[in-house]
């Protein structure tokens, strides 16, 4: 045991640059596959802990129609065995909120009259105020954390509302946690009102009252079953909007599941480069210590006992290097976790990131991944034959090679000196060469898909067609219908020579009937309609196969919808529309990130009761939107409210940038130093490895600069080599992994900005970083004389 010590000791001390730079890499996968797990695991059992807490809602029916008679579905459900209901909650629709004397943009509003707590089902939950929730005091109202921490709310603020007849202004009691109406990038908000207060205020709107109903089922995997049974005692199918709890917690995840694959997906990277570092540092051991090896053997020690020495070596080292990256990446993901999920935190329930098991598990797992590599590699002493060793400090089979004749052509002989050295110094050093290439390649490509990936989000306007939005120039939201004269608002737009044209939307909810089969009942879901007045071309819809209808018996089907459908373009569906049956022919697919593509375009032809809520201008010359928004909301304010379509769309993902932005820019600066460090420590050993070489270069006339340039060109076309790589990878295929991921958010095709001056000066960055750390590796020629060089050390 004392010579497997000793034998350990002497290794780790001898080769201190590459035993740091494994080191290092070791802890930096352990740092990102902890982080990516722990994020990812936490954020569904947060998710989880607070669903549950709010005994939460596993589905949500939004009766705004008055199709069926609202509280015998309510009566129906509750008298289910197996299903929890919660109250018949009423609420009118609203838009026109201000803050501190600004419209707040892009909100849609459910005035609640709040019922006693708990509601059953989908209770609100404390985040800032009262501890216990009971019912709004009069004045007061409960806004929810997604609406308070996006504009910075506090208890004791005062809201103004402006649909009504009057403006009414409201003091913020309570910040709430609301599972479902509250999630990231949510545009709706309930606001919970004291009944005293809904009755004066939304008792004057003209609004129809509308009601919802959450569910929460004892066992999720029958709601089917409960529906059909439903909608056999209802007579007929059920036509109101029905809300999955798959569409009411997608959101929450995305996030944090588009950054945990970005990270583990890197890290796995990572563990493969700490692999083939160690693979080929055992080699190069294991070589540069032949003879040794087989006097060792000559006198006793075991092929075992050698391979323990390298076990010991690596998994002290591994050990070593476990700890710090586990307790790094606890820090790390609480930082990611607390700012993505920052809408379920409270002041009595902070988000907890629980990371001991996944650290505990990935460090028990990578000690035991890297101590199999070790044995692999390790074990090729076993085949060192004493005698071979002793003799040729090699095997013989290799000594025969080295030394056979024959002629061989010298390529180099007319190449330039520096072209030489700095060939030589790539060549002679294949393992380092490919570990610097690979490096570089995932450097390159983490700037390049990090760059992009957050610029296409923050710049979303510029391809918001193909997210899923519309692309008009100008948005008119219809705040107070009742004060407003559209006809003459419409004939006033489209006199003014700015304008292009002006086209109207609204929404209705259509409920599709599945082909009936054998063994399953005819089942149906409901499917939300955008339902246009005018030109869905105009107004900016795109498609991703097809067209938009422009018929009234044509539609268009987000793609989640024809793949639940199992149809495509030219097929008909039969949708029911206010209760009639409707057979419609299907022109196009597109995709949508605000509700997953579970959604359909229709022209108004198929909607009588057609309220529309919004307006979309396109002008004829884009710079004059500022001064068209500011002409619109002084003459129609407050009936409308006119915004550019950046700022609606910058009011959701903006946001999602700023999440992005931080664990991206933190695996860019981890892989540029590691870069850098890895390039520094193998260009530094294979100098000093090569001094003598370098002496008698510089005898014959080269300088150390000379000499220092020749290497760096070297490592900078390596290096150059790696950067294409890395584009083609950044560019290419780590989008076309993430859009697999986002596949079953709505999103097939997706819509990146290629902002070419921004990744070309990344990877010139990248590519500064890895040259500069040659330079500082080959300082140690100028610090040397000449007369040392040439002599044998």
């Amino acid at each position: 045991m004392r010579a497997i010590l000793t034998l350990c000791w002497g290794n780790l001390r001898k080769r201190k640059l590459q035993n740091t730079l494994i080191a290092l890499l070791i802890a930096l996968s352990a740092l990102l596959v902890s982080t990516a797990f722990t994020v990812l695991m936490n954020t569904e059992n947060v998710f989880n802990d607070r669903h549950t807490a709010a005994h939460g809602a596993h589905e949500v029916i939004n009766m705004t129609r008055g199709l069926h008679d609202e509280q015998l579905v309510a009566d129906w459900w509750s008298s289910q065995e197996g299903v929890n209901t919660s109250s018949l909650i009423p609420y009118k629709p609203w838009t026109g909120l201000v803050f501190n004397g600004e419209e707040l943009p892009n909100l849609y509003l459910y005035m609640i009259n709040t019922p006693t707590m708990p509601h059953g089902v989908n209770n609100p939950l404390p985040g800032t105020g009262p501890e216990h929730l009971t019912v709004p005091e009069v004045g007061e109202i409960w806004i929810p954390t997604s609406l308070a921490y996006k504009y910075n709310m506090h208890i004791g603020d005062e809201l103004v509302f402006t649909s009504g007849s009057a403006p009414a202004q409201f003091t913020i009691g309570a910040i709430v946690i609301d599972i479902s109406h509250g999630g990231p990038f949510s545009t709706t908000a309930r606001i919970w009102m004291n009944e005293a207060d809904y009755r004066s205020t939304m008792g004057s709107l003209s609004t129809q009252e509308q009601y919802m109903l959450s569910l929460r089922y004892a066992y999720p995997q029958q709601s089917e079953e409960y529906w059909q049974r439903f909608e056999q005692a209802l007579g007929s199918p059920f036509l109101e909007e029905r809300v999955s709890f798959a569409e009411l917690s997608a959101f929450y995840f995305i996030m944090n599941k588009v950054i945990g694959f970005v990270m583990s997906f890197l890290g796995l990277v990572m563990i493969l480069v700490a692999l083939l570092t160690i693979g080929f540092t055992i080699t190069d051991t294991i070589l540069a210590n032949y003879r040794t090896i087989g006097i060792l053997k000559s006198i006793g020690m075991t092929s075992e006992r050698i391979i323990g020495t390298y076990l010991l070596q690596y998994g002290l080292m591994t050990i070593v290097a476990l700890v710090p990256a586990l307790i790094a990446s606890h820090f790390l993901s609480d930082v990611i976790i607390q700012n993505s999920l920052s809408f379920l935190k409270s002041d009595t329930a902070p988000v907890p990131v629980q990371a001991a098991d996944v650290a505990i598990w990935t460090g028990c797992g990578l000690l035991l991944i890297i101590l199999l590599c070790v044995l692999v590699y390790a074990s090729k002493t076993r085949h060192i034959e004493p005698i071979q060793a002793i003799r040729y400090g090699m095997s013989e089979s290799s000594h025969s090679r080295i030394h056979r004749h024959g002629a061989r052509k010298r390529l180099l002989d007319r190449w330039p000196v520096p072209t030489v050295i700095g060939w030589k110094h790539v060549s002679g050093n294949k393992k380092s060469a490919a570990l610097i290439f690979l490096l570089m390649s995932i450097t390159v490509a983490v700037l390049v898909f990090g760059a992009v990936l957050v610029t296409s989000v923050y710049r979303i306007s510029e391809t918001s067609a193909q997210w899923g939005y519309d692309d008009a120039d100008i948005a008119i939201m219809v705040i107070h219908a009742e004060g407003m004269d559209r006809a003459e608002m419409q004939s006033y737009i489209q006199s003014d020579p700015r304008v292009h044209s002006l086209n109207w939307s609204g929404s209705a909810t259509g409920v599709i009937a599945m082909a009936e089969e054998d063994d399953n009942p005819q089942q149906t879901f409901s499917l939300p309609l955008t339902v246009v007045e005018g030109s869905m071309d105009e107004i900016g819809f795109a498609s991703l196969a097809g067209r938009n209808p422009a018929l009234p018996n044509e539609i268009s089907i987000g793609i989640n919808i024809a793949r639940k459908l199992q149809k495509g373009i030219g097929d008909v569906v039969t949708i029911y529309i206010e209760g009639e049956p409707h057979p419609l022919l299907i022109t196009g697919t597109f995709q949508s990130i605000s509700n997953m593509s579970n959604v359909a375009r229709v022209t108004s032809d198929l909607v009588e009761q057609l309220n529309p809520d919004a307006g979309f201008i396109q002008l004829k010359d884009n710079a004059d939107s500022d001064a068209f928004v500011q002409q619109l909301n002084e003459r129609y304010s407050p009936s409308i409210q006119a915004l550019k379509q950046e700022v609606l769309l910058d009011s959701v993902f903006k946001e999602a940038a700023a999440v992005l932005l931080i664990p991206m820019s933190m695996l860019a600066l981890l892989f540029m130093a590691v870069t850098c460090l890895i390039v520094y420590t193998t260009c530094r050993l294979h100098i000093r490895k090569e001094t003598k070489t370098y002496g008698i270069y510089a005898s014959l006339g080269l300088t150390a600069t000379d000499i220092r340039r020749a290497l760096t060109s070297g490592i900078a076309g390596l290096a150059a080599l790696g950067a294409l790589a890395g584009i083609a990878c950044g560019v290419y295929a780590l989008p076309a992994v993430l859009r697999g991921l986002l596949s079953t958010y709505g999103i097939v095709k997706l819509p990146l900005i290629m902002e070419w001056p921004l990744v070309i000066g990344l990877t010139l960055i990248a590519l500064a970083i890895a040259i500069s750390g040659c330079w500082l590796a080959s300082r140690i020629l100028c610090r040397t004389s000449l007369r040392v060089l040439v002599m044998d050390s």
